[in-house]
């Protein structure tokens, strides 16, 4: 296994954890057999996002797409890796700059 594809496994390790509720669906998607599923599922959702002007696909659908491929195309695999990193750090940075604003409004003036 290479770097990038062990990489990969940790995030979805790490995203089983976070996400509790999905961390069964991610385990299960990521099984050498479900591989018949995964590719069609992640090629779907990569055409939904891409048609996310329709009301009822989103572009939320892209990236979760990308992801799924990315379990079975080492091509996508280092971009992926980057890219969820990098929301992680902006999901961190945010919610600590929400947590600091809301601390700073609830402070009683002196």
């Amino acid at each position: 296994m290479n770097k990038e594809r062990t990489r990969l496994e940790r995030l979805f390790l790490r995203m089983e954890a976070r996400f509790p509720r999905l961390a069964m669906i991610l385990y299960v998607l990521r099984q050498p057999w479900a591989m018949v599923i995964r590719i069609p599922l992640g090629i779907l959702l990569v055409v939904g996002g891409i048609l996310s002007f329709l009301p009822v696909l989103g572009l939320w659908m892209l990236p979760l797409g990308l992801l799924l491929l990315a379990i079975d195309l080492p091509v996508l695999q280092r971009p992926m890796n980057g890219l969820i990193l990098r929301g992680e750090r902006q999901f961190k940075t945010w919610r600590r700059k929400r947590r600091d604003k809301k601390a700073a409004s609830q402070k009683p003036p002196a």
